[in-house]
């Protein structure tokens, strides 16, 4: 009897360890190793709490900044656009609140977290059904975001010359949802947005924070020192390498005051590693390449080329 009662307690606990477990892991990513470390970085402007249009290459939301010097002004992102099963809106936030607050009542009333759900077998049928639910939702939401995605990337506008169009085509750049945005971006432009890419890369992976100067804000290389610091005390050492820009379009781009403002998104490919310094060992990524989607912004003041100034991952 009394190890009955303990089985039943421990299934519990597990329960309500996968009940809480599940929408915190749906809506905290794991943290990759290449510059900018997978988090939101930076500043935008006045736009750095507002994000920035979806995309073809990014047909999915930006994440809000994480780490930003800039002060939020502005009213806090409503509860029912944050990351989280239980805080989507509509069928799945139902959904998942809904099966929730049946094991709470069960629990309540003396009849355990699931016991209007019948028992060990609903408990896994439970996990399951959120399982599903939360992933064909997000292929729904997918699907109509990118139904109502902008202009596509990769497809020069109708007006641009050969020359244009052969810039287009090298860099993997479309106009995008930029097509018609305040401030004119030329295809010398998105050559640039690509070296940086690259370059910014090669710097981070070299620990060279002298070029991370010249080609970030000051407020982005204190982020990517804050990283090198971390991997130094780890004793590792990432390397990244083979970046190749694979698609990219303008999400928007602005003038506020004498800086002009562009926030791209790029689709790119990379092989990403972090080694052992002492022994050369690769303890984390390898040697095959993978496809990573962010959203950079870059500044450009006159008389200064473009600095990248944010990264933000997509939800």
């Amino acid at each position: 009897m009394i190890v009955s009662q303990r089985i039943r307690a421990l299934f519990k606990v597990l329960a309500i360890a996968l009940a809480v477990g599940m929408p915190l892991m749906a809506s905290v990513s794991s943290a990759d190793a290449r510059g900018g470390r997978g988090f939101s970085s930076g500043s935008r402007g006045s736009r750095t709490f507002a994000p920035p249009p979806v995309t073809r290459t990014a047909p999915n939301a930006a994440q809000p900044m994480q780490r930003t010097i800039t002060p939020q002004t502005t009213a806090p992102v409503n509860a029912a656009n944050k990351g989280g099963l239980f805080n989507r809106p509509g069928l799945l936030g139902g959904l998942a609140a809904g099966f929730l607050g049946a094991g709470l009542l069960g629990m309540l009333f003396g009849n355990g977290l699931f016991g209007g759900l019948g028992g060990l077998a609903s408990i896994l049928g439970f996990v399951v059904q959120l399982v599903l639910i939360f992933f064909l939702a997000r292929l729904a939401m997918s699907w109509w975001a990118r139904r109502n995605a902008p202009a596509y990337a990769n497809t020069a506008p109708p007006q641009a010359n050969a020359d244009q169009q052969q810039t287009y085509a090298r860099t993997g750049f479309g106009l995008g949802g930029g097509s018609s945005a305040p401030l004119e971006i030329t295809p010398a432009d998105y050559e640039a947005f690509e070296r940086r890419l690259s370059e910014i890369q090669e710097a981070w992976s070299n620990e060279d924070t002298n070029r991370l100067h010249r080609l970030a804000t000051p407020e982005m290389v204190s982020y990517f020192s804050q990283d090198l610091a971390e991997n130094a005390s780890r004793g590792v050492v990432n390397k990244v390498s083979d970046v190749k820009l694979l698609q990219g379009d303008l999400a928007e781009a602005w003038r506020e005051g004498p800086s002009d403002y562009a926030t791209v998104a790029m689709r790119f490919s990379l092989v990403d590693k972090a080694i052992e310094r002492a022994s050369g060992r690769v303890v984390e990524g390898g040697d095959t390449p993978e496809e990573v989607t962010e959203i950079w912004t870059f500044v450009r003041r006159p008389g200064t080329e473009w600095e990248l100034s944010a990264i933000q991952q997509t939800s």
